[in-house]
């Protein structure tokens, strides 16, 4: 078998590639670039695409194509060849700086929200430095950003780089003022957690909803669903273990730093955690792991469910976004030490975070929404829709002190009394866990808990790095005028803690209590996705992307425009595809069991064997009776349907689809699974919850 670390990367024009196949000046400058984010000199993309293209030729690669992300939340590609026209009938293979560092796809095609309009169809590609190139199915593929003939961004990684940079700006003034005069950068990490489900292909194929929408619209629950709570953690299945070796491998070779895989909560449901990276390249990296996903279980006659609730009455699955902050001298700027509370550079730097997720709730709560996660969130299985903090008893005990101005009186770490005296001793942590809140601080990180699985990160880590940018400036703005730096800062600690504790919550965010303490508190709960984007273009939001250069006003009106139309676009696709299966599916098998059912009545009563109490006549009542309500409820949501195409306004048409279309699927819904339950397994169109969630063995 092959070692893993002789195959690590090897798909990669990573540092290592460059430093054996660059001139030394074109390496050292490339690297600062890709390091310190200092600006690339252009004269050398010709040296570097020669080196590119020799080291993917060698690989096998016959293509390259400008990799970007647009915003239809998943990846594009266009790809060219190396080939070139050349004397005598051939052609030699070649590859410019030119078409290295610019691309030009067709702008119109992608979602713009309004900024094109469709006969205006130039964009560009742009190369991104920053991220490795990589080679993935014979090709070439060059991470770059994504924009309009105008100049907006189209895609996520150019405010995602945007955002970046804001961040490390304002929190290289903040660590001046504390003499690191050797940090020349700070940059963002993120390890994305990612949540899926395995169900059988042959399963799947017989499911129209799981095919067009990635959930199951219908479907009454299985008899076993996760109330013995054995798959979380259990032994992982032969087949699935395949599939998630399989998958670790393609995933290494592309420098994926894939780390823990374990069963999680739901039958059928699995995890993967990679190591931190830098959070441009770790959206990189999500996005394809999400795709060698699909094609990995496709291998292994599986298909990998990435929506937020493929299935009712179990978890749906999330993706945990792992944040942080680093120099670029190696320093975690949310590490407490080990006296967190005389750390004053630390305390500053955790309260820029805490005053920047209570004054911007709502942007975090939108960097989250979509119509998928909507099933989730609030759903005792995920962070409530309630954006707060959790910090943990040593912090909160600490921020506490400096508040009321008396001594933190600090304990040593207890050591865990376990009662078995052949274990070896160990140190309990200072605070406990908790699954409940949305941004949790876990011991040098927050863990934003509140994601949709199928999410690109891009987006939240956006909304992140720009709050918490926008705190550092003001930070920044009052010390950098301080005549006693450190009583002001004392003072800046103190001010922060007293205007923005509401936000910290270290209790039970699945109590019905903290619903009621939280709108005490003034904090929003911003339930559905609508209900958070009406705040998305308030003059407070734009005013701040445009102070640190994340979005424009045109920006941020393309993208309110584009959630808004995705939502409605989704729910009406959900909705068109249980009218079809209603129609094709339901109704004929309702209507031909109902017609076994009376010839069997029939046969029954001609030989005077049946009476009024029959099995045969309580369910031939009951099921004409569904079948004549789903006919009707059939009929309320093919005309809601119809009503919203009348609906003017992005956001009025997503208010509509949460208000009237969703109801009505669902009141649709809860017939076809009660009529589920009455007709036999032999009789019933599509596979049972039972047959899906059990269907990997």
């Amino acid at each position: 078998m092959d070692k893993v670390t002789d195959f690590f990367g090897e798909n990669v024009f990573n540092e290592t590639v460059m430093k054996s196949r660059l001139p030394k000046e074109t390496f050292k400058q490339l690297m600062r670039t890709v390091e310190d984010g200092e600006k690339l000199d252009r004269s050398l993309a010709n040296i570097v695409a020669n080196a590119m293209k020799d080291w993917a030729i060698e690989k096998g690669a016959t293509h390259f194509t400008h990799w970007f992300q647009p915003l239809t939340g998943v990846t594009a590609e266009k790809h060219d060849s190396f080939i070139q026209p050349s004397d005598g009938g051939k052609v030699i293979m070649e590859f410019s700086g030119k078409e290295l560092v610019q691309g030009e796809p067709d702008a119109s095609s992608f979602p713009s929200g309004g900024i094109r309009a469709t006969f205006e169809a130039r964009g560009y590609t742009a190369w991104d430095p920053t991220s490795f190139a990589f080679i993935k199915d014979g090709t070439l593929c060059i991470p770059t950003c994504f924009c309009s003939y105008t100049g907006e961004a189209l895609d996520k990684k150019t405010p995602l780089l945007r955002s970046m940079q804001a961040i490390s700006r304002e929190a290289v003034r903040v660590l001046r003022l504390f003499g690191n005069s050797d940090v020349t950068s700070v940059k963002t990490t993120v390890g994305p957690e990612q949540e899926y489900f395995l169900v059988d292909k042959s399963v799947y194929d017989r499911r129209e909803d799981l095919i067009f929408t990635g959930r199951t619209l219908f479907g009454a629950k299985s008899p076993k669903g996760q109330e013995l709570e054995d798959h979380y953690f259990g032994m992982i299945k032969s087949r699935v273990q395949d599939f998630m070796r399989d998958l670790n491998k393609e995933l290494w070779k592309l420098g994926i730093l894939a780390k823990t895989e374990h069963n999680e909560v739901a039958p059928a449901q699995h995890e993967l955690a990679p190591i931190f990276n830098t959070t441009n390249i770790a959206c990189d990296h999500n996005q394809l792991t999400m795709e060698i996903m699909r094609k990995t279980a496709s291998k292994h006659g599986m298909v990998c469910l990435l929506h937020e609730k493929p299935f009712a009455g179990v978890n749906g699955s999330g993706k945990h976004n792992n944040w942080s902050i680093s120099t670029n001298t190696g320093k975690n700027l949310l590490d407490p030490g080990a006296t967190p509370e005389s750390n004053a550079q630390f305390l500053l730097f955790l309260c820029a975070v805490i005053k920047a997720v209570d004054e911007h709730q709502d942007l975090l709560r939108i960097s989250v929404g979509t119509a998928g996660n909507d099933h989730r969130l609030g759903a005792n299985e995920a962070p409530p829709a309630i954006i707060s903090m959790f910090l943990g008893d040593e912090l909160t005990a600490i921020l506490d002190s400096i508040e009321s101005g008396k001594p933190y009186g600090a304990h040593a770490k207890e050591k865990m009394q376990i009662g078995v005296t052949v274990l070896p001793e160990f140190s309990k942590d200072t605070t406990d866990r908790n699954r409940t809140s949305p941004f949790a601080f876990t011991g040098n990180k927050f863990e934003f808990r509140s994601l949709g699985s199928s999410d690109s990160i891009a987006c939240a880590n956006i909304m992140l790095n720009t709050v918490v940018a926008d705190s550092l400036s003001q930070f920044a703005d009052v010390l950098e005028k301080s005549k006693d730096f450190q009583k002001d800062l004392h003072d800046l600690i103190l001010k922060t803690i007293k205007e923005h504790k509401r936000i910290i919550f270290n209790g039970n965010g699945y109590d019905d209590a903290w619903v009621k303490e939280a709108e005490s508190r003034g904090l929003l709960n911003l339930k559905t996705t609508p209900d958070a984007l009406k705040y998305f273009p308030s003059a407070e939001n734009r005013a701040l992307f445009k102070k640190h250069g994340v979005f424009s006003d045109s920006e941020v009106t393309s993208r309110f425009e584009i959630q808004n139309d995705n939502y409605s676009k989704i729910i009406n696709i959900e909705a068109l595809t249980m009218i079809d299966m209603t129609r094709k599916l339901y109704l004929p098998a309702a209507s031909g069991w109902s017609g076994e059912l009376a010839a069997t009545l029939s046969a029954k009563k001609s030989a005077g064997l049946s009476d009024a109490s029959s099995y045969e006549t309580e369910i031939l009542k009951k099921t004409s009776a569904l079948t004549d309500s789903i006919y009707s409820k059939l009929a309320d949501l093919e005309k809601a349907v119809l009503d919203a195409k009348s609906v003017e306004g992005a956001w009025e048409t997503a208010m509509f689809h949460k208000e009237t279309v969703l109801p009505a699927m669902a009141s649709l819904r809860a017939n076809v699974d009660e009529l589920e339950s009455l007709v036999p397994a032999s009789r019933w169109p599509v596979p049972s919850y039972g047959e899906m969630l059990f269907s990997v063995r």
